[in-house]
């Protein structure tokens, strides 16, 4: 049975969850997730994990925030005048706005709270200060294509896959 190595491109199957058991992902629904190792696709500590596994293995992975999303910012957590926001539609707690950051970069917000005279919005990803523990099965292992290793990532069953 082959087994993984660097420049190969793998199917894995996951579940992600959080410290206190929450699934936060998975591929369920949307299928395997296929990867090459040795491009920087997933979390190092998942490609490492993958690194000699053979297919129908399961590995758990534990990734820290830091190496995951990041420590939660306190300074991402922000007040927003209402008046700096559109008339419709209303805001509510879950929506997600779009700014543009200090350095001219755009940030996606989740508004958490609404006032009358504003709205809190947070701008830390939603995983930001958790750990998260992968169960990760592989279900392919195969050589990448030379198209693959010439653009440098994956390409679906058909070929060009973006």
């Amino acid at each position: 049975m082959p087994t993984a190595k660097n420049g190969d491109t793998v199917a894995i199957d996951f579940v992600v969850k959080t410290e206190a058991g929450q699934v936060v992902g998975n591929t369920e629904e949307s299928g395997p997730q296929v990867v090459t190792l040795g491009k920087q696709e997933i979390f190092p500590q998942i490609e490492a994990a993958l690194d000699g596994m053979e297919v129908g293995s399961v590995q758990q992975v534990k990734i820290d925030s830091d190496n995951a999303f990041g420590p939660r910012r306190e300074e991402l957590v922000i007040d927003v005048p209402r008046e700096n926001l559109p008339a419709e539609p209303e805001p509510q707690p879950g929506m997600q706005l779009s700014a543009q950051g200090q350095d001219g970069q755009p940030i996606q917000l989740v508004i958490t709270e609404v006032h009358d005279n504003s709205v809190k919005a947070d701008g830390n990803h939603p995983l930001a200060g958790e750990t998260l523990n992968f169960a990760v099965e592989v279900t392919e292992v195969r050589e990448a294509s030379d198209e693959e290793k010439e653009h440098g990532h994956v390409h679906g069953p058909e070929g060009h896959d973006h």
